[in-house]
């Protein structure tokens, strides 16, 4: 006995020996290896400060969206309601597809319980009720909603339900999404109500208690949002958000997968891709408002030069590891004519990361610079024929004639 006890601690410590050295190449792998095995269709990575994109798969693939259309609905109505207005439901609204919070024809409920709603546990009922209160009808409501994607900058997003159950030419993009994102957690109202974990209200019929769904919320640090999907056509979608030191990072993936298997692979990518981002990269200031940035020429001033300077300054979130390069190319006249005021635009600074064009700041006069007037060159040409130096020393009067004083 006492040989198998000592044989069998050999081999326990064997293995643990392997675990520990298996830890320690695991924790020792480069961070910056791109993340793999991701089962979205289409997936992007995010920047929110400055919109960069981080990563992405397929980004810009027109996809159905799901239940993340929803977050389009929230910030449409925020920014076009009074969350304190009475919203009586209609029959539409309360014959809309689970998940539903069952509302009845004919309830009052406050539109920003309704968002709660909508945001938390994703109701169909809530959205309908919500478009139409807003809009008048669900088709104008969508309509808006098209419209405002598109002044935020998304290109190939429609929308047809404000619930995002699947219905003709209703779709988006990955990088679409993300974008719109970004816009809705700007406001602090949007961002209230969806890392709200959970709450009770009432209509004037009966009470309601909603549990936050978003499972990201407890499963990953910082995480800060938005929302999931899913439907028969866009499988298991999400869009997510997350802060750490400082670093705010959008991701979102859309056809993560059907049944169980997609609906565990939504978060297993979602995690996946923040990871990533947050082990990679990181903010930095290359340039700040006020920097120097290039000289000009100056005509018709005494003023032969003049600074020009950045108006803003620029935060980038760039690779941690200084694999990327920043570079600024200024586009400038080769020269200017004054006058010229403090602060007058005289070009811009194009910023790159790499071969990206990622801002585009632009430059102002350090000073004014005034203009010289006929009296300003009268007095120059008075200034250089009275010069001494001018003539050469054999022609200065005491020298070609005797000057008997002198003498």
């Amino acid at each position: 006995m006492t040989k198998i006890k000592f044989i069998l601690t050999i081999l326990t410590a064997f293995t643990i020996s392997i675990n520990t050295i298996s830890a320690i190449k695991a924790e020792q792998a480069p961070k910056n290896k791109e993340p793999t095995e991701i089962g979205a269709k289409g997936a992007v990575l995010i920047d929110f400060e400055t919109g960069r994109v981080l990563w992405e798969k397929n980004s810009e693939e027109p996809l159905a969206m799901a239940s993340t259309t929803k977050i389009m609905t929230a910030i449409t109505a925020i920014e076009k309601g009074n969350l304190s207005d009475t919203v009586t439901i209609s029959q539409r609204a309360a014959s809309a597809p689970p998940t539903k919070m069952k509302l009845t024809k004919g309830e009052k409920i406050s539109l920003k319980n309704l968002l709660y709603a909508l945001m938390m546990q994703s109701s169909n009922d809530a959205a309908v009720a919500i478009a139409e209160h807003i809009g008048g009808s669900v088709e104008n409501f969508c309509e808006e909603m098209t419209k405002k994607a598109q002044s935020i900058g998304a290109k190939d997003t429609i929308f047809k339900t404000p619930n995002g159950l699947d219905s003709g030419e209703h779709h988006s993009t990955a990088y679409d999404m993300a974008l719109i994102a970004r816009y809705a957690l700007k406001n602090e109202t949007f961002q209230s109500i969806i890392t709200t974990r959970e709450i009770s209200f009432k209509s004037d019929k009966k009470s309601y208690s909603v549990i936050n769904k978003n499972r990201l919320l407890s499963e990953f640090p910082g995480a800060n949002g938005v929302k999931t999907g899913f439907t028969g056509k866009a499988g298991h979608c999400f869009v997510g958000s997350a802060k750490q030191n400082g670093l705010w990072l959008i991701s979102t993936v859309l056809a993560s997968g059907w049944g169980n298997k997609g609906k565990e692979q939504k978060w297993t990518d979602t995690k996946k891709i923040l990871k990533y981002g947050f082990d990679n990269y990181e903010y930095q200031t290359p340039f700040k408002k006020n920097d120097p940035i290039a000289k000009i020429n100056v005509l018709k001033s005494d003023e032969q030069e003049l600074e020009l300077l950045l108006k803003e300054g620029l935060k980038v979130c760039i690779k941690k590891d200084g694999s990327e390069k920043i570079n600024i190319i200024k586009k400038i006249p080769d020269e200017i004519t004054a006058p010229i005021n403090e602060g007058e635009t005289i070009g811009i600074a194009e910023i790159y990361i790499n071969d990206n064009l990622t801002a585009k700041i632009d430059l102002t006069a350090k000073n004014s610079v005034k203009r010289k007037t006929l009296a300003d060159y009268f007095k120059d040409i008075v200034k250089f024929w009275s010069t001494e130096n001018f003539l050469p020393v054999s022609l200065k009067p005491w020298d070609a004639v005797p000057h008997p004083a002198r003498d």
